[in-house]
C-alpha cells in the first residue's frame, strides 16, 4: 500500500458524446468514389529532389508487395482527424498493409467515428470548465473493453478492434481497428499513461492499460523481424511515441540475433521532427537500406502516396476502388 494519497475519480462528471459538438464528422472524410488519373501525373514528376525520392520510395513499396515482404504502418491520431480512414481501410482490404502501430489517440478517434460518426472536440472551450475528454461513452467503453481484453489475454489493439467489429455500430466500416481485425492484421497500441482522455475516467485501470499495451509492444517487435531484406515501414504523423517504440523494437530484434538490415523507412509528416528523422529515417537503416522524409499536409500527401501505390500494384489501378 502506497503512503501517498491518490485522487478519487468516482465523482468525475461526464456527458454523452452524442450531445457533444465535434470538429470532425464523416461527411468531411475523404471521398474515393471517382477515378483519378494519377499514374501519368506521378510518373511525370521531375527526377529531382523529393519528387525523385517519392518515386523511388514507391518502387521500394511495390517491390515489397511483389516479394511478399511486409509494409508496416505507424500513425498518429491526426491521420484519423484528417478524414483519411477510408484510404487506409482500402489498403487493408487489398492486403497491402501487414501491421499497424498506433498511439492511444488513434483508438479514441477511431472509436468515436465508428460509434458516433464524429470526433475531435473543441479543447480550448472544454478545458476551461473541466469537461475536456469527459465523453462518458468513450471513457467507459474503451476502458471496459481493455480491462476485459487484458484479462482474456488480448492486446490493446486486438481487444478494441474485436469489440468494434463484433458490435458493428452504425459507422463501423470507417474503423481502421475493426477492419484490421476483420482481415487478421495486427494493430498494436502503444500508450503513455496520462496522455489520453480515457485515462481521466474512473474505469481506467493502469494495470490493464499498461499490460495490454506491453503485449502489443511484443507483437510489434515480432512483426518488425520481417522487415529484414526489403521490407518497408512508414510513419504517418507520430512525432514522439511511435518513433521511440520503433527504435526499441529494432534493438530487441537485433539483440535476439535476428538479421534486420537492408529495409526501407519513410516519414510523412507536416513538419520536420527530430525523433522521426533520427529514429525512423536515419539510425535503423544505417547498416543497409534507406530512409525518406516527406513533409506536407496529411490530407494531401497521404492520399497522394496511397493512390500512387494503388496504381502500381492493383490490377486495375483505381477502377476497383469504390466509395464506402
Amino acid at each position: 500500500m502506497s503512503k501517498y494519497k491518490e485522487i478519487s475519480l468516482d465523482k468525475i462528471k461526464t456527458y454523452s458524446v452524442k450531445d457533444r459538438a465535434s470538429k470532425v464528422y464523416i461527411k468531411n472524410f475523404m471521398k474515393i468514389d471517382k477515378e483519378v488519373s494519377t499514374k501519368d501525373f506521378i510518373e511525370g514528376l521531375p527526377d529531382i529532389l523529393k519528387a525523385k525520392e517519392f518515386k523511388e520510395f514507391l518502387s521500394h513499396c511495390e517491390d515489397a508487395i511483389e516479394n511478399k515482404k511486409p509494409i508496416i504502418v505507424m500513425m498518429g491520431g491526426h491521420v484519423i482527424k484528417c478524414g483519411l480512414s477510408p484510404i487506409f481501410i482500402k489498403a487493408i482490404e487489398k492486403g497491402i498493409i501487414n501491421t499497424i502501430a498506433v498511439n492511444g489517440s488513434v483508438c479514441i478517434h477511431d472509436f468515436e467515428i465508428a460509434f458516433f460518426g464524429k470526433t475531435s472536440e473543441d479543447v480550448d472551450s472544454s478545458l476551461e470548465d473541466g469537461s475536456f475528454g469527459m465523453g462518458k461513452e468513450t471513457g467507459r467503453i474503451i476502458n471496459q473493453v481493455i480491462n476485459k481484453g487484458y484479462e482474456s489475454g488480448l492486446g490493446y489493439g486486438e481487444a478494441l478492434g474485436k469489440y468494434i467489429f463484433e458490435e458493428k455500430p452504425k459507422y463501423w466500416e470507417y474503423s481502421i481497428l475493426a477492419k484490421a481485425y476483420q482481415h487478421n492484421i495486427p494493430v498494436t497500441v502503444h500508450v503513455a499513461i496520462g496522455t489520453d482522455i480515457t485515462h481521466q475516467h474512473k474505469y481506467a485501470n493502469g494495470e490493464s492499460i499498461g499490460g495490454a499495451s506491453f503485449r502489443d509492444f511484443k507483437i510489434f517487435c515480432n512483426q518488425v523481424k520481417g522487415l529484414n531484406d526489403s521490407g518497408v515501414l512508414i510513419n504517418f504523423g507520430s512525432a514522439v511515441i511511435l518513433p521511440e517504440v520503433f527504435l526499441k523494437a529494432v534493438t530487441i530484434v537485433r539483440n535476439l540475433g535476428f538479421s534486420l538490415k537492408n529495409f526501407y523507412t519513410a516519414v510523412f509528416d507536416m513538419n520536420l521532427h527530430y525523433r522521426p528523422m533520427t529514429n525512423v529515417v536515419q539510425r535503423p537503416t544505417a547498416s543497409g537500406g534507406k530512409g525518406y522524409y516527406f513533409v506536407g499536409h496529411h490530407e494531401i500527401m497521404i492520399p497522394l502516396f496511397w493512390w500512387s501505390l494503388f496504381y502500381r500494384v492493383l490490377p486495375q489501378g483505381h477502377k476497383d476502388i469504390k466509395k464506402k
